[in-house]
C-alpha cells in the first residue's frame, strides 16, 4: 500500500490507518491528542525499536523516516509507557526497515506529479503555470558472506500548491550487519541516515475567499508569514544482538541523533540526542517470556527558540512477562522512569500495563487490557518563546508531567467470503488523563511585571498561547476495523477499513477561563467542553483488485466536523479578519476524500502506475488556516531487479 499510493512520507500513509489521524505532523490515536504547533507527541514513533522523537520538541520528523527501506509498520493503540516509556501515552508506531533476503534486491521508483486547479478557481494564484512534484528513490539489499547490507537514496521536490510553501530534500541511508560465524547468534551493526532539506513553511492564510492558498502578508520579506528553513538531520545507530539456542537474547540499541534547524525567523535550534537501551529476553520453556529493559537518553539543546540552552535526561527500567498457555495469552509489565530538564527533576514514576487474550473459538478471540501512561514535558512545551504569524507563544517553566491510563475490551472474529478471508475487530476503549498538556490562548503576564500597576493597553502585549495543564480529561469510544485478502469471484482483493467514534471531554471545563467553546448534549444535565482539534467520527477504507497484470485501487477517508478550536481563531480578531468563522459555518458537515490508482505490470521487472488523489477535488482543511491539496495527478515508474 505504501508503494502503490506513491507515499513520499510515512505521515501520509498513517492517515490511512483505522483509528489514526495525523494533523500537520502530529499523530493521534483514537483522539488521544489534538494539535499543538511544533511540540510534543503522545504517540511514540520508533524506527527498528529506537525512538524517532527529537531532543528539543519531542516531535516526529516524518520526512526523515526512510520510506524507501520499509518492511512493515506496526501500530499499538492505547497507553504503552510500561514497555516503551515516555511519549507512548497514546500508543506506539514502530516502523521496521528491511534486512536482505537470500537473493539481492534492487528497486527504483521515479515519479512526477502536478497539482490541478482548485475547485474554486479564484484560489489558483499560479495562473497558467504548473505546480509540480517529482522525485525518485533507489533501494538495494544483499548478503555477502556473513555480512548484510541495505542502502537507499531518496530525492523529493515540491513546488507547492500554497504560495511560498516549497520543499526540496535529499536523504541517504545505509544499514550494515555482520553475523559472526564462530559465535552462533551474535551480530553487530550500524544503521545510519542523513538528510538535507530546504523550503518554506505556510502557517496562516490571507483570507478564506481568494487568499486561502496565499500567506498572510504575501511574500514581501517585511510582512510575510512564510518561514524559510534549511535543515540537516543525521542519525547513527550502533547495535548488537546475541540470541542463544535456548531462546535467551541480549540486545543493545544506541543512537546519536542530530537535528540542525536554520530559518529566517530567529527560531534556529540545534539538538543532540544520545540514546541507549539494553534488553534481555529469556524464554521459560514454551510458556513464558521475560523481558528486562534499561534505557537512558540524554538531550542537549542550543536554541534561540527555547530561550537559551537546555539539557535533559531520562532514565528507565522495565520488566514484562508474557505467558501463553493453551488458549490464553497474558501479559504483565511495569516500568520505573525518571526525567529531568535542566535542574527541574521528576521523581521516579511507576507505570504498569497488563492484558489478556482468550481464544474462545477457532477464529474468535476476546481481549481486555489496561495500561498506565506518563509523559514529561518537552523542552519546547516548557521553554518555547517566539512568534508565529503574529501569534505569540509564551514559555511555561512550571508545566507538570501528564499521566493517564487507557483500558480496552475487544473481540476479533475471523471472517471468510468465497476465497477471501480476514479479520473483523471491534474494540471499546476509554482513556483518562491528569494534567494533560495543551496550548491555550490567554493573557500571560511574566512574573517580573508589577501587575497592579500594569496599564490596560499593555495587556495586549501578553496575549498569546502557552502550554498549560488540563486537570481531568476523558475519552471514550469504539474502534471497528476490517482487514484481509483473497479471491472474490476469482479476483484477488485486498481490504483495509475502519471506523472510529470518540467522545473527547474535558470534565473540569470552566467557561470563565477556558479558551474554546463548550458542547451541550441533550442527554446530559451538565455542560462540558469537547477537547480541541478532534474528529468525533473517522472512517478509512482502501480496496485493491488485481486482474492479471492490471491493479485498481481506491481509498476513502472521512472525518466529521472539527467541533472545537481555540476561540481566537474563530471568534477573535484572527477569525474575523481572516474568515475562519465564516469558513467553518459554510463547511460544517465533515469531509470525504477519495483517491484512485491504476497500475500495470508492463514487464516482469517494470510497473507503471497512474495515481489520482482527491479525485473529486474536494476543498477541506486539516486545522484552521490549513487548506489541504486540491486534486493531484502522479505518474510513477517502478523497477525491480
Amino acid at each position: 500500500l505504501v508503494e502503490n499510493k506513491n507515499t513520499t512520507t510515512i505521515e501520509d500513509i498513517m492517515g490511512q490507518v483505522p483509528g489514526v489521524n495525523v494533523t500537520e505532523q502530529q499523530a493521534n490515536i483514537r483522539g488521544g491528542s489534538g494539535w499543538s504547533y511544533g511540540s510534543g507527541s503522545r504517540v511514540l514513533v520508533l524506527v527498528d525499536d529506537i525512538p524517532m522523537l527529537t531532543a528539543d520538541a519531542n516531535d516526529v520528523k516524518w520526512n526523515f523516516i526512510p520510506v524507501e527501506n520499509l518492511e512493515q509498520i506496526e501500530v499499538i493503540k492505547g497507553a504503552s509507557s510500561a514497555l516503551f516509556g515516555s511519549s507512548a501515552l497514546n500508543g506506539v508506531m514502530n516502523i521496521r526497515t528491511a534486512y536482505p533476503k537470500d537473493t539481492p534486491i534492487t528497486k527504483a521508483i521515479l515519479y512526477t506529479g502536478v497539482y490541478d486547479t482548485p475547485g474554486r478557481k479564484e484560489l489558483k494564484w499560479w495562473g497558467d503555470d504548473y505546480r509540480m512534484t517529482s522525485g525518485y528513490s533507489v533501494f538495494h539489499s544483499r548478503k555477502f558472506g556473513q555480512n548484510d547490507l541495505v542502502a537507499g537514496v531518496n530525492y523529493f521536490n515540491d513546488d507547492g500548491y500554497r504560495q511560498g510553501e516549497t520543499e526540496e530534500r535529499f536523504r541517504m541511508n545505509a544499514n550494515y550487519r555482520h553475523r559472526f560465524k564462530k559465535v552462533d547468534g551474535f551480530a553487530l551493526g550500524l544503521k545510519s541516515n542523513v538528510m538535507q532539506s530546504r523550503g518554506g513553511t505556510f502557517f496562516i492564510w490571507a483570507d478564506d475567499s481568494t487568499g486561502a492558498l496565499t500567506p498572510l502578508g504575501g511574500l514581501d520579506t517585511a510582512t510575510t508569514t512564510i518561514s524559510e528553513y534549511n535543515t540537516t538531520r543525521f542519525s547513527a545507530d550502533p547495535f548488537f544482538t546475541y540470541v542463544k539456542n535456548n531462546g535467551t537474547s541480549h540486545k543493545l540499541n544506541t543512537r546519536y541523533f542530530l537535528t540542525i534547524n536554520k530559518n529566517n525567523t530567529n527560531q534556529e535550534s540545534t539538538a543532540r540526542l544520545y540514546f541507549a537501551e539494553y534488553q534481555l529476553q529469556k524464554k521459560i520453556k514454551d510458556v513464558a517470556t521475560l523481558t528486562l529493559g534499561i534505557t537512558d537518553s540524554y538531550s542537549d539543546v542550543k536554541s534561540e527558540l527555547y530561550s537559551g540552552n537546555h539539557t535533559g535526561n531520562n532514565f528507565a527500567a522495565s520488566l514484562q512477562s508474557d505467558i501463553k498457555y493453551k488458549k490464553i495469552s497474558f501479559s504483565l509489565g511495569g516500568r520505573m522512569e525518571k526525567s529531568r530538564v535542566d535542574t527541574l527533576e521528576d521523581d521516579f514514576n511507576p507505570v504498569i500495563r497488563t492484558g489478556i487474550n482468550y481464544r474462545i473459538a477457532k477464529e474468535t478471540y476476546v481481549r481486555a487490557s489496561y495500561g498506565q501512561g506518563y509523559r514529561f514535558p518537552s523542552v519546547a512545551e516548557k521553554y518555547v518563546a517566539t512568534e508565529v504569524s503574529g501569534v505569540t507563544i509564551f514559555p511555561n517553566p512550571s508545566l507538570l508531567p501528564e499521566k493517564g491510563w487507557s483500558a480496552e475490551f475487544g473481540i476479533m472474529q475471523g471472517v471468510k467470503f468465497s476465497q477471501w478471508s480476514g479479520y473483523l475487530d471491534v474494540a471499546f476503549f476509554q482513556t483518562e488523563y491528569k494534567n494533560m498538556m495543551e496550548f491555550n490562548f490567554g493573557t500571560y503576564i511574566p512574573s517580573a511585571i508589577d501587575t497592579p500597576g500594569l496599564p490596560i493597553f499593555a495587556l495586549f502585549q501578553y496575549l498569546g498561547f502557552r502550554s498549560n495543564n488540563i486537570s481531568n480529561v476523558k475519552i471514550t469510544g469504539v474502534d471497528i476495523s476490517l482487514s484481509g485478502e483473497g479471491n472474490i469471484c476469482r479476483l484477488p482483493v485486498k481490504i483495509l477499513a475502519g471506523y472510529t467514534y470518540i467522545i473527547p471531554r474535558d470534565l473540569d471545563y470552566d467557561p470563565a477561563i477556558d479558551t474554546s467553546n463548550q458542547t451541550i448534549f441533550w442527554w446530559r444535565d451538565y455542560h462540558y467542553k469537547t477537547l480541541k482539534y478532534r474528529f468525533r467520527h473517522l472512517f478509512k477504507a482502501d480496496v485493491e483488485v488485481t486482474v492479471k497484470k492490471i491493479s485498481v485501487g481506491a481509498s476513502v477517508r472521512y472525518n466529521s466536523f472539527m467541533e472545537n478550536i481555540d476561540k481566537i481563531f474563530e471568534d477573535g480578531l484572527f477569525g474575523l479578519l481572516n474568515g475562519v468563522r465564516k469558513y467553518r459555518e459554510e463547511h460544517n458537515s465533515g469531509d470525504t476524500v477519495f483517491d484512485l490508482r491504476l497500475s500495470c505490470q508492463a514487464l516482469p521487472y517494470m510497473k507503471v502506475a497512474f495515481i489520482t488523489n482527491n479525485v473529486f477535488n474536494h476543498e477541506y482543511v486539516g486545522r484552521p488556516y490549513d487548506m489541504q491539496p486540491p486534486r493531484t495527478f502522479t505518474l510513477q515508474f517502478s523497477l525491480s531487479l
